[in-house]
């Protein structure tokens, strides 16, 4: 049913109403760019806000939660969810704006022939020499993840040089935990072989995954390594990364199901989209790490780095712990930044839109930038980012958000 739906999120829900907005003539016939940017955002604003919550209700999967006994906190979560995204739609609007009409930005590149096997490309304004690449895949609890959730990310870095390729995968109940691993590994093995035709540099390429992403995304990450380790034949390899990027992620499927099913996301809906506690194994990277029979494939992992906010409370930060923990102990390059009071959006979202200083952003680029000497002087003389949506918006979000 979710493949029928995603048509009409992004065609009726956004690329058509951004069809029907008109420019706003001057007196004198021509069109004033301010004036016709809040005349698109006035149009956008609730149709976005109406395709978001879209994508939820009519969600069966999450519909059927309705009919248990917990229904209400449903509704308390969906109504929680409306007003975040109310409060955080003038930032929502511009990033939109920009992601429809930029030139920058190339929607919905095919890497392969299932549904949803598409992925979308910010761009750097200047194209003087190859650029480095992060190929990222977005979070939504396995139900909801889409593409255009990383259009925040995809832009801001992508003012700093930096190309961003977002992947899209199938969700569940259109597929299950090794659709969205195998989408995801088939994205990559694109972002690899074809980034050259878009300015990317081949030879530095970062992995990065946020929340259910950052599942899935070293899921595949380590899968790779397991192949390869065993001279299996691959269409890219794992030492094309420089380094992994882990936000928000929960990488022990043991420790996490009964934190699900207590915030909502119930044990028999989780138990479907990861193929039964059967397969717990091999899609916890936390726990098959410690397997001595693929100490090969360990010694191939590219540097990993996770970030986690201590105030989490849809992933606790301990997940992000325990397996930089497990990396460590056998002998993988793994760093942790905790970042005191932060909770699972604040990293992704609202720190991003509140512009100025980020220290998560900051942290990538100096990483992707680290043996580049001319932009990191660039970005020691870059100005401050812009703010998007008023701090006493932001504080009201951060209290009210569902996540």
């Amino acid at each position: 049913m979710i493949w029928r739906l995603k048509p009409c999120f992004q065609e009726v829900g956004m690329v058509r109403v951004v069809v029907l907005v008109v420019v706003v003539p001057t007196t004198r016939g021509g069109v004033d760019p301010q004036e016709n940017s809040r005349h698109v955002a006035r149009n956008l604003s609730g149709r976005i806000l109406a395709a978001l919550l879209l994508r939820l209700i009519l969600s069966p999967t999450l519909a059927s939660l309705f009919s248990d006994v917990s229904g209400y906190r449903w509704m308390n979560r969906l109504f929680a969810l409306a007003c975040y995204a109310m409060l955080l739609m003038p930032g929502f609007l511009q990033v939109a704006y920009y992601y429809f009409f930029s030139s920058q930005v190339r929607r919905s590149v095919v890497y392969g022939d299932q549904p949803r096997n598409r992925l979308d490309l910010f761009l750097p304004t200047t194209s003087d020499g190859q650029k480095p690449v992060v190929v990222f895949v977005t979070g939504g609890a396995w139900i909801i993840g889409y593409k255009a959730w990383g259009l925040l990310l995809g832009r801001q870095l992508a003012e700093r040089n930096i190309i961003v390729a977002c992947i899209d995968y199938r969700n569940f109940p259109q597929g299950t935990i090794s659709d969205m691993v195998n989408d995801v590994s088939e994205g990559i093995s694109f972002v690899c072989n074809n980034i050259t035709d878009y300015g990317g540099d081949p030879k530095r390429i970062y992995l990065m995954g946020q929340s259910a992403g950052a599942h899935i995304s070293s899921c595949a990450l380590l899968e790779q390594a397991i192949k390869e380790s065993r001279g299996e034949s691959i269409s890219w390899s794992v030492s094309q990364f420089k380094a992994y990027f882990g936000l928000s992620g929960g990488y022990n499927l043991f420790n996490l199901v009964d934190h699900f099913h207590s915030r909502g996301l119930y044990r028999s809906i989780f138990l479907s989209i990861m193929e039964g506690q059967e397969s717990f194994e091999q899609f916890s990277p936390e726990v098959r790490v410690k397997d001595p029979s693929i100490r090969d494939a360990i010694s191939l992992l590219p540097p990993i780095i996770l970030f986690h906010g201590t105030s989490d409370l849809s992933i606790p930060s301990d997940a992000s712990k325990t397996f930089a923990d497990a990396l460590r102990g056998v002998g993988a390059k793994a760093e942790l930044i905790l970042y005191e009071g932060k909770t699972h959006t604040d990293l992704f979202l609202q720190d991003p839109l509140r512009g100025g200083k980020d220290d998560l952003f900051d942290h990538i680029v100096s990483v992707i930038h680290a043996d580049d000497k001319e932009a990191l002087a660039n970005d020691a003389m870059a100005p401050p980012r812009k703010r998007l949506v008023p701090e006493i918006l932001l504080r009201m979000a951060h209290h009210i958000s569902p996540f």
